[in-house]
This record gives C-alpha cells, structure tokens and sequence, in this order.
C-alpha cells in the first residue's frame, strides 16, 4: 500500500554532533530509568573508589607490618583485606551487570528511533536511489550497539577516574610531603611534590600519545566502511547464488571479493603502522610508571623521613595517581574507534534529514520539483508533468491526464522513456522534475513491481504483506493462491522458508496478483508485473483482476500489446523532446 508525504521536502538537516547523537535518549520517555540506573552506578564507582582508598591505607600498613615482624597484626589485617576484597567483588559484579543493562537499553532506544527515522517517510529509499551513503544495515546494527556501549563505558570510566584522581591526589599530596631543592644558594620547598611529577609525567605521556597516533581515527572510520562493503559483497553472491553459477561467473565474483578484501588490507597495514607507534609508546609508559614513583620518592625515604610502608603507599597511590591522569592514554584506541563510529552516525543522521529532492531543486537546473498532493476527489489528475533524472536532464513530458475510479488504463512507450518512473512520481519516490499529482486522499493504492519482495516469514507472512498476517484468514488466503494457480502451495501457509529462493518468477507473480485480491486496493498500478508469464497465464491474471475487482482503477505499464484489450485508456510516453500522448480505446467486447 502507498500513501506517500504530499510535496516536496523543504527542511534543512540539523547541525549533527556527538553530543546531538547522545542527548536524545537521556531526555526521551526513558529518562527516569536511564538516570537511575546512570545514578546507582554512580554511586557504586565511588564506593568502589572509597575501598580503593582504604585499600591503600592498608597497603601501607600491611608493609610496615612486614618490615617490623609484628606477628599479632598481620591476621588482623588479613581480616580487613578480605572483607573489603569481598565487597570490591561484589559492587563490581552489579555494577557491570547494571552498565550492561543501561547500555542495551540505550542501544534498543536508538534503534526503535533509527529504523523509524531510515523505513518513515521512504527515507531508506532515498538514500539508495541517491546513493546518499553506504551500509545503512552496518550503522544501525553494528554502529548504534558500538556508540551505545563505547559512549557509557568511556563516560562512566571518566567519571570513576576523576573520583580516583581527586581522592588519591589528597592522599599523594599528604604523604609524599614537600621536596627541598636549592636554586642557586636558596633552599626552595616543593609542597605535594609527587603529585606534580605524576601530573607532568601523564600530561607529557598524553601529548606524545596524540603526535604519534592521531591518524587512527580516519583509519578506523575507513576500516568500518571497508569491512562492511566486504561482507555486503558476499551477501549479494549468497542472494544471488543461482544466476552466478548459471553464468559461470564464480572467477568473476571471487576476483571482485579478492578486491574487496584488498581494501581491507592496504587499511589494516595502516592499522598496524600506527598501533604499532602507539603501542610503543604505551608499552614504555607502562614500564616507567612501575619504577618512577620509587625513584623519585627515593630521596626522601633514604634520608629517613618516611618508612617502608609510607613509601609502598606513595608508590601505589602515585600509580593510581599516574593511571587516572593517564585515561586519555590508555583509552587512545577507544577513542579512536568511538571517534570513527560517531561520524559514521552523524553522516547517516545527516543524510536521513537531507531535503526529499536532490540535484533537481538545485538553482542549476531548470526543475523545481513534482509536487504530490492528497485532495478530497474521486480521481488521480496530473498537471503539466515532466520527468527528469537526478542530474536535471528532461527524461518525458506527460500530458495532463484524469484516471477516474474504475478506469483501466496501460502505459506505453520505448524502453527507458520514463514509464517505471511515471509510476514512481504517482507514488511519491520520483520528485525529479516538474509539475503536480493529485491523488484522492483515501484512496488506498498498490504499486507492483516486475519483481515483488517477498519478506522473510511464514508464506502467509509473505502473502500477506505489508499488512500483519493475522489480519487475513487463512480460508481466505488459500482461496487466493487457488485463483491464481498456486494450489501446490495451499497446504504450506504456515510453513516459514526463503521464499524468494523457492519461488519461481512466474510463481511470484502469481503470488504478487495473489496479495491484490486480498488487500482489494482501490488503484493497482502494474508495472511489468506479467512479465515472466506466458500470454495465457497473462490473460488468466488480467481476467480475475477484472472479475474480482470490478470497480477498482487499474494502471498498467507492459511493453505487450495483447493487454490492450484488458484497458480502455492508454497513455504513450515518448522520450525527451517527443511528446506523451492520451488517447481513449474503445471499450473491449
């Protein structure tokens, strides 16, 4: 069934950012839940944070125990050690399974929002007959579950660093106490000394980080592009299995899949290039960081200012210390892969709120658009149409024409005159051009393609569609397939199975004829739609759509002029520069 948006599309996209990406659930009729369940895991960092604390108290303690032998404290601090051991255990088990709960909730938000945004307004149309962008399917599948998950964890581990950072730089500050150096003959105090080497050793640590491994973000968006264009290639041999081995093409497509992949190598060598880079630089960082501390806290400890344990303290918090500051670090990657993700998102976002019309509205061109209105008659007129393809070149004028109710009208004309694209204009998916359709606002239409889609699903699902198979009965759609030669197939209405794979053109047409009958629309349009039936299985079908739908508009597009006796009207649709004509048959006997 059709019933497209009236007129041309006139809004601008928005200005897409991450942030325009994340708001949107966090305000949604999910808010309540989401904040929450973003709250408790909150508080479950800091608690968390809290044990790390006082994990590092007794790590100072536990030191000092072992340096002075003190054989009556060490089962006591066993004790405290596995109390809070297991209570870390515990908090961190629910707050992973909460993360994960809130990230796929997010995820199944943008989802629901995505596929109502791609399939509304024929949105996912457009994009393929634009060629807008590529692997819609790889951004709402892989992308959203990505920038849903990669989005919470980066966020919530930020969030839980900067909690580590503000608690342990208190305690490095008032443990590792001030340096003395002297500058020239001056004795110069440095309060919270080890703090500031931790900050300028992870600042230093970042900065190099960023020079050296930049560039993986470009690389990680083409890897995303690049995998995707790999595994669409071999879906379209598997879809397309029998037609390529009646050609006996698999050199043809093997070659074509070899370079594919070749894409995704040359890119995955610069994968390797730069995450080698980078892994230096996190490798030596990681290295230096164990030692660092102990070096720098060292002179303080010989001089005896402070014990063993204070010094193991002052390691382990500089560490924490070290590693908090270092989040920009050791989520490089991350970062990278979450940066690549997002501009696929935006990309996608922009192109589903582009304008309906393309390379036609532009001032360039001389085609404003073909406007579709709904207006409260009984008959489908047009008004000084003309076809164009996306480029602005006139494709065929066609004369102003009135299909009233009942009428059968059949569309001729030479190949690649416009004819499938007249039909297109009638349902709204054509908007190159210029001049206006209107269409009776409650009229319900079926445009049927040469070829039908045939969704996944049961063969009454199939039959059916797009209405939900439970709106039919099943008496009722057996009776279809027997009108229209399909009685090999009543016995299988429940069956679920590739039906695309199992049925043959002729069948699917068949099958195609079969949803007509049922949905009784009030104006079928037929493009091509006998094409793979021989002239007496053709005039079978045309007969029942006559019989069974007396009353019903029919358009029909077909190269045969056997079919002429079926309609009354015909319209002739030439190419540029020629003119389309209508003219009236006389009614057949």
């Amino acid at each position: 069934m059709n019933n497209p948006s009236s007129g041309p599309a006139t809004r601008q996209p928005d200005s897409i950012s991450a942030w325009s990406l994340i708001r949107p659930y966090w305000v949604s009729e999910e808010r309540r839940t989401a904040w929450g369940l973003l709250i408790t895991i909150i508080a479950m960092d800091l608690l968390l944070v809290g044990i790390n604390a006082r994990l590092n108290t007794w790590n100072r303690d536990f030191y000092n125990a072992l340096e002075g032998r003190n054989v009556h404290e060490f089962p006591q601090l066993m004790l405290i050690f596995s109390a809070l051991t297991f209570a870390f255990v515990a908090i961190s088990v629910y707050n992973r399974y909460l993360r994960q709960m809130l990230g796929f909730r997010w995820r199944q938000w943008l989802t629901t929002s995505y596929l109502q945004e791609w399939l509304g307004g024929k949105t996912f149309y457009r994009i393929e007959r634009d060629r807008l962008t590529d692997n819609p399917d790889q951004r709402i599948a892989v992308d959203l579950e990505s920038f849903a998950t990669t989005t919470l964890t980066l966020t919530l581990d930020l969030l839980s660093t900067l909690e580590t950072l503000a608690w342990f730089s208190t305690v490095l500050w008032s443990t590792g106490g001030a340096l003395a150096v002297m500058m020239g003959s001056t004795p110069v105090q440095i309060p919270g000394y080890m703090l500031w080497a931790a900050i300028v050793y992870a600042i230093a640590g970042s900065l190099l980080t960023n020079k050296v491994a930049h560039p993986l973000v470009s690389i990680n968006y083409q890897m995303q592009r690049v995998e995707a264009d790999f595994r669409f290639g071999l879906i379209r041999v598997r879809e397309n299995a029998e037609q390529i081995a009646f050609y006996d093409g698999m050199k043809a497509e093997e070659l074509a899949a070899q370079d594919l992949f070749g894409r995704i190598r040359d890119n995955w060598w610069r994968v390797m290039k730069y995450t080698r880079r980078y892994s230096f630089v996190f490798n030596f960082y990681g290295q230096i960081a164990d030692i660092f501390p102990i070096v720098v806290a060292s002179p303080r400890y010989f001089a005896g200012v402070f014990s063993f344990g204070t010094l193991m303290q002052i390691s382990d918090a500089f560490g924490t210390v070290s590693e908090s500051l270092s989040w920009f670090i050791n989520n490089y990657d991350t970062l990278a892969q979450w940066r690549a993700t997002v501009n696929r998102l935006c990309e996608f976002r922009r192109v589903m709120q582009l304008p309906h019309l393309k390379e036609s509205v532009s001032p360039a061109t001389e085609h404003s658009g073909i406007n579709l209105h709904y207006v409260d008659e009984s008959k489908l007129t047009t008004h000084k149409l003309t076809l164009a393809l996306p480029n602005g070149e006139t494709l065929a004028s066609v004369r102003d024409i009135a299909v009233k109710p009942g009428s059968r009208w059949l569309v001729h004309g030479p190949s690649g005159s416009g004819k499938s694209t007249f039909l297109r204009a009638l349902a709204g998916l054509w908007p190159f051009g210029n001049g206006s359709i209107d269409a009776p606002v409650n009229a319900r239409m079926m445009f049927v393609p040469q070829q039908s889609y045939l969704p996944a699903g049961t063969l009454k699902t199939v039959l059916t569609y797009p209405a939900a198979s439970a709106s039919f009965s099943d008496e009722a759609c057996r009776e279809a397939l027997r009108l229209c030669r399909l009685e090999g197939y009543v016995e299988r209405l429940h069956e679920s199975n590739s039906w695309w794979r199992i049925l043959s053109p002729g069948e699917q047409q068949w099958l195609a004829a079969a949803r007509v009958l049922m949905h009784k629309p009030n104006y079928v349009f037929l493009d091509e739609a006998t094409s793979a039936l021989d002239s007496e299985n053709e005039g079978h079908l045309y007969y029942l759509l006559t019989e069974r739908l007396p009353n019903r508009t029919i358009v029909s597009v077909t190269h045969r002029q056997s079919l002429g006796r079926f309609h009354q009207e015909t319209l002739e649709i030439a190419r540029a520069r020629e003119h389309a004509v209508a003219y009236t048959r006389p009614p057949s006997t």
